[in-house]
């Protein structure tokens, strides 16, 4: 990590005035906790762009790092009464309220952030925040029998103790086994992508005699990065489809535990499961949740699930034949080197957004079994430049719900047109671009292994 710093803070030393590097190298040192660096950064940022939400942000954050709570909320708060709708700034304020001991104002405020951004989640806070009451009611009981009682036998003195919670009960996973019934035909375009999958994935499992014989076997690591919203779950999941294997869909919440040590044991319980009902893909979405770079942790008890995690995907505690491994990110550079080794994730497989023949194909897939007149799939994919899937599924919602407000007051079925399609994307911002800028810069001054060629490439940037 020093040497990726290190590129970052001379791309920055070079570039004092490039906005979206000064705020990666931010965060670099955030994650570093070198505190006093980042928030020189964030300065630099807001002499450049005083209104920067991203820096504003990212001060209030320091702050909170740094142990001085009231700053932190002053910040927050002086954030949220001009970006009202931004949902980092709730959440801060959450964690902010919940370390003050203000449990109900934190959840309120959790609540908030996530429905701004149903995608923004803190597993850990979310715990806190279930667990306050209960955790509150079982340390008053403890406090109560805590009371020095002799043992009349051993004369020493009984300790009432916690327990944790058996692991039987904590099978949450077992709900997200599945067998797909979609295949690539129902995932629009990306015939690149499809192709490195059929050969990292479905040719071994269809043919596992054939790769066995020059050495290879089905099963291994693929990990899929890329702008979100661009189909990295769904073609996770198709692919199974695809060989008729198991699905398994794994959140962070299934995996990490507050008790010392069960993380280890539920991230074990899932591989088990896993090679159970081989063949098998087992799906980690955000894998850079649990598989970040452990420079970032060397205290942390973090470290111990991402060593069990590079075990279990060694097979070091079970033969992973026909367990296939997929793990999707939207942030790759978060993700420890360790990871990238061959017989971990040994396939990187960049997920672009959809050029136009595949926003073309994505189209007539989402305008199927809706009220649809004269769909000119084609002529929405030209004015939908750099959209994502999800931003192209937006566009129907939108143009659906207001066709659908026109049907109820008129009491009967109003068709949706190309029309109507097109003055809805106008309402929808491309939500690539953000990531694109993040990523740039990575690809450019972080990329001496060649990790981001395909971003290079994509972006028709030659190095």
């Amino acid at each position: 990590m020093s040497d990726h710093l290190d590129s970052l803070r001379e791309a920055a030393r070079l570039s004092p005035e490039n906005v979206p590097l000064l705020e990666i190298f931010a965060k670099a040192c955030a994650e570093e906790f070198l505190l006093q660096e980042a928030r020189e950064s964030y300065q630099k940022i807001l002499a450049v762009d005083g209104g920067h939400l991203g820096a504003l942000l990212g001060m209030a954050k320091i702050s909170w790092q740094e142990g001085n709570t009231s700053e932190a909320v002053v910040r927050a708060e002086s954030i949220l009464a001009k970006h009202g709708e931004c949902a980092e700034a709730w959440l801060l304020m959450s964690r902010l309220e919940f370390v003050e001991g203000k449990t109900d104002a934190a959840r309120d405020h959790y609540k908030r952030a996530r429905q701004l951004n149903p995608e923004l989640k803190d597993e850990a806070l979310e715990k806190d925040l279930a667990s306050k009451g209960t955790i509150q009611k079982d340390a008053a009981s403890v406090t109560q029998e805590a009371v020095p009682a002799q043992n009349s036998e051993t004369g020493e003195e009984d300790r009432p103790r916690l327990q944790a919670p058996s692991l039987e009960a904590k099978a949450d996973f077992l709900t997200d086994v599945e067998r797909p019934e979609i295949s690539f035909s129902e995932v629009g375009g990306m015939d690149g992508v499809k192709e490195e999958i059929r050969m990292k994935i479905i040719y071994p499992l269809r043919n596992a005699e054939l790769f066995k014989q020059y050495g290879k076997k089905a099963g291994g690591g693929v990990l899929l990065y890329g702008p979100p919203g661009c189909g990295k779950t769904l073609l996770s999941r198709a692919t199974a489809g695809e060989v008729k294997a198991t699905f398994i869909n794994i959140g962070i919440h299934q995996v990490l535990d507050m008790w010392l040590g069960n993380s280890e044991k539920n991230l074990h319980s899932i591989f088990e499961l896993a090679r159970k009902n081989a063949p098998t893909i087992l799906f980690f979405d955000e894998v850079d949740a649990l598989a970040a770079d452990r420079a970032n942790m060397k205290l942390s008890a973090g470290r111990n699930v991402i060593n069990q995690f590079l075990a279990e995907m060694d097979g070091a505690n079970g033969v992973n034949d026909g367990v296939l491994v997929i793990g999707a990110t939207n942030a790759p550079w978060q993700v420890d080197a360790a990871f990238r080794r061959p017989g971990r994730f040994d396939r990187v497989i960049f997920v672009p957004p959809p050029d136009e023949v595949a926003r073309t194909a994505i189209i007539e897939i989402l305008a199927q079994g809706k009220p649809m007149q004269k769909l000119d799939a084609r002529a929405l994919a030209k004015k939908t430049k750099d959209f994502s899937g999800a931003d192209l599924k937006g566009v129907f919602d939108i143009a659906s719900e207001e066709k659908l407000a026109v049907a109820m007051r008129e009491n009967r079925l109003i068709h949706i047109t190309t029309d109507d399609l097109i003055r809805a994307a106008k309402k929808v911002q491309p939500s690539c671009q953000a990531w694109f800028e993040n990523a740039k810069n990575y690809a450019i001054y972080a990329n001496q292994s060649g990790f981001y060629n395909d971003v290079l490439s994509f972006l028709g940037i030659k190095k």
